[in-house]
């Protein structure tokens, strides 16, 4: 353990760790970008400046590792005011469209400009950029306009998905993150994950045909194969509009192209939300209760016929393991049948 001082208060770290993990651990989170547990720092952004005492230049705190007797501070003037430059910069060739964009009021570059603008100087003139957006992908689209260029989605396909399908290109006003896919799909080898997406702060990633405003996040388990990805759906006036990765030990953040953006079959018309049980020969809507006291019956006369042997249960790959594996259990302790199979052999 190493003592040090931030805000002048005392403070023990572990040995090895960032100014930035330890100002979290202590409940101050400083402004970043860039900034990703899973990833190795970059300070790319430079938000996380930090002062430290005797030095005569600011430090990232993503990437500055704590040492003995350490004096820092996370908001000294000569901090606000270089975090206030930072952003002055960002939004100097960023389009102002912050009432239009998708993103507003889910955008980190929004947060942070209405956070330190009394820091802002007045000599910074505003000259968007004016580059092409990349519609190509059937999933999301780039703007490359909004991107401020922290080379988080950058990282995140070549560290996490081990893709390494995009990268900045040219240099100055004109940098962007390509190819996404330029209509060459073929060539590429982006395999539309969308991790890139959810890990962008601004409104330079986004998927097509989302909605970020007054939703409300709900989380579950993707249904499309027995991983069990955590993911919280957002949902808006009762149709799930968007789908986002939890962090966590199963899934560590990341999702596949399915369960970013395969969730539309749930808002689908002809999708049945209740059970059917045949009368006189038409399917009638019943309560969950009536089914199953319907199937107990039915289990009851084809039992006491033809044994449980003459019962079969097939399962699905959208269900969990462990939703799987319960239900095998009832099929052979319950129903009392060993014909038990999966639909993943279809």
């Amino acid at each position: 353990m190493v003592n040090i001082k931030i805000n002048n208060k005392e403070v023990k770290a572990e040995k090895g760790t960032t100014i930035f993990k330890v100002c979290k651990s202590i409940g101050i989170e400083l402004p970043n970008f860039c900034n990703d547990e899973r990833l190795n720092p970059s300070g790319l952004c430079r938000m996380c400046l930090v002062e430290i005492e005797g030095s005569r230049n600011l430090e990232v705190g993503c990437a500055t590792i704590v040492r003995e007797g350490m004096r820092i501070y996370t908001h000294s003037k000569k901090v606000l005011q270089a975090r206030a430059d930072i952003l002055q910069l960002m939004i100097s060739d960023h389009p102002l469209e912050c009432t239009t964009c998708v993103r507003t009021g889910t955008c980190k570059l929004q947060e942070y400009t209405n956070l330190y603008s009394n820091h802002f100087k007045s000599d910074y003139e505003n000259q968007p950029k004016k580059l092409d957006i990349d519609e190509s992908n059937p999933f999301y689209y780039y703007d490359p306009n909004k991107c401020i260029l922290c080379k988080k989605c950058v990282r995140v396909c070549e560290e996490l998905q081990e893709v390494g399908a995009i990268s900045p290109v040219d240099r100055g006003h004109t940098t962007e993150i390509a190819p996404f896919f330029k209509d060459k799909l073929n060539d590429s080898n982006c395999v539309s994950c969308g991790n890139c997406v959810s890990v962008c702060p601004v409104g330079a990633l986004v998927p097509k045909n989302s909605e970020f405003h007054n939703t409300k996040k709900t989380k579950t388990t993707c249904s499309y194969c027995g991983v069990g990805c955590q993911i919280e759906l957002l949902t808006k006036e009762g149709r799930v509009v968007g789908s986002q990765p939890v962090d966590n030990e199963v899934n560590d953040g990341l999702l596949c192209v399915k369960g970013k953006f395969g969730y539309k079959f749930i808002n689908h018309e002809d999708r049945l939300k209740k059970p059917l049980i045949r009368r006189n020969g038409e399917l009638e809507e019943s309560t969950w209760e009536e089914a199953y006291d319907y199937i107990k019956s039915k289990y009851d006369d084809i039992k006491h016929e033809y044994g449980s042997e003459s019962m079969a249960g097939l399962s699905s790959a959208r269900c969990t393991n462990e939703e799987n594996y319960l239900f095998q259990k009832m099929m052979r302790a319950v129903i009392g049948s060993n014909h038990v199979d999966h639909c993943a052999r279809l």
